[in-house]
């Protein structure tokens, strides 16, 4: 098709908000349009174009979701190794510039897309990069637009790195006496020098949700639980350093899952923690936090939000990627109570800024949208953002994409 055909009637509908819907999966208000105009929904844009088994690369439309591609790759040998919430899409993910629970491994979002194909705001429809695992050639308009949320155009073709599937994992579960013993254990097995494959630590509080939701019967304190993969031997031999680590740190009852029915069902638990958290207050609404801080900061940042909220009156969980310092809290609140929903921002707003006083994020993964556009200022700093707003207007000059989101509406220059 000649670039005259490809270009789009956007001239002829100016000014009308554009505004992209994929797995609606995201909790930051991305997909509101507060400026009315035409929501796109782009589940139905879920083919894969080409699988490039040799190179180890595939390319997708945007509305294929990650689980449903890695059940496409699995006789193949291959997996796209970023495994956000269940039922998010690929372009949905480009756009929050997600992660997940394997990104201590693999990396995030940013890591493992090649090139991307997108449609402007005045039509144009560019591709951002060639096919090549690696390029210096120009402006990296690839990582411009990933993590952009929809603000710079809309994402409808995607290239992306894939992984061998493992020949072998281990998961391990160990528990600890406080959430402090099992977070400096989680710092100390990533200065060990391991290539865990996930980090995950949950609190006392989530581990009892998932024994409510999924009639288990897990031992009800602090818990990490990792994974190892490679060959056999080094998966074994990873579990034993590991556990000596943990030993030092007071860690006990370690459970060890090598089957593969018994490893789906542990991952499977942990991706529907937030569900989980329902069957404790099934008439209750969630505020979910996910801040980010270097490494170092991990145990004093958990140590510090788990008091705040073991003294709150609402039911709070902890939940975090401990690998690479991402850590969420599910609060709990009743939507008809507004002293519950002041305290759930409350808190919300401590664990935002005491990440942030330790050179963290307010976001690690789940992106601005509406809900952090406040913290992004005391984050990036106001030059900063007077420098995203130009690249926004440079390429979106009648605000159409996706207006309201990401960038402050106080910036200008």
């Amino acid at each position: 098709m000649s670039k005259s055909k490809e270009k789009a009637s956007a001239s002829t509908v100016e000014q009308v908000p554009i505004v992209p819907y994929g797995g609606a999966t995201s909790i930051e208000g991305h997909t509101l349009s507060p400026n009315g105009g035409v929501c796109i929904d782009m589940t139905l844009m879920n083919r894969v174009k080409a699988l490039h088994v040799e190179d180890m690369d595939v390319v997708v439309e945007p509305g294929i979701g990650w689980m449903e591609l890695n059940e496409y790759l699995k006789p193949y040998g291959l997996f796209f190794p970023l495994d956000p919430g269940p039922g998010a899409t690929i372009g949905g993910m480009c756009a929050t510039r997600c992660s997940g629970s394997l990104a201590v491994r693999y990396g995030t979002m940013r890591d493992n897309v090649i090139n991307l194909k997108v449609v402007l705001a005045d039509g144009e429809v560019m591709r951002t990069a060639s096919r090549a695992r690696k390029s210096a050639a120009g402006y990296d308009l690839t990582r411009l637009m990933i993590g952009s949320e929809g603000t710079l155009g809309v994402i409808t073709e995607i290239t992306l790195r894939l992984q061998k599937l493992p020949q072998s994992s281990v998961v391990v579960m160990c528990n600890f006496p406080t959430i402090k013993d099992a977070a400096d254990v989680a710092i100390a097995t990533m200065h060990s020098g391991i290539q865990v494959s996930r980090v995950e630590l949950l609190d006392e509080v989530q581990v009892r949700a998932i024994n409510l939701a999924n009639d288990k019967k897990l031992p009800e304190v602090p818990t990490l639980m990792f994974e190892f993969v490679g060959t056999e031997a080094y998966s074994r031999e990873q579990t034993q350093i590991v556990q000596k680590i943990a030993s030092q740190h007071h860690g006990s009852d370690f459970v060890f899952a090598e089957e593969p029915d018994e490893k789906k069902e542990l991952w499977k638990i942990r991706k529907e923690a937030l569900w989980a958290c329902f069957a404790m207050e099934p008439n209750s609404e969630a505020m979910i936090t996910d801040v980010c801080v270097p490494l170092s900061h991990l145990a004093e940042l958990i140590s510090r939000s788990k008091q705040e909220l073991d003294a709150s009156p609402l039911t709070c969980t902890v939940i975090a990627h401990a690998g690479d310092g991402n850590f969420h809290t599910i609060v709990l609140f009743d939507p008809t109570k507004k002293e519950q929903r002041r305290e759930a921002e409350r808190l919300n707003h401590f664990m935002v800024h005491t990440a942030l006083s330790m050179e963290g994020t307010c976001t690690g993964e789940h992106g601005v949208g509406t809900g952090k556009m406040k913290y992004l200022e005391k984050e990036l700093g106001i030059e900063n953002l007077r420098t995203m707003k130009k690249i926004k207007v440079a390429l979106d000059p009648n605000n159409i994409m996706n207006p309201g989101k990401l960038i402050p509406p106080h910036v200008c220059f």
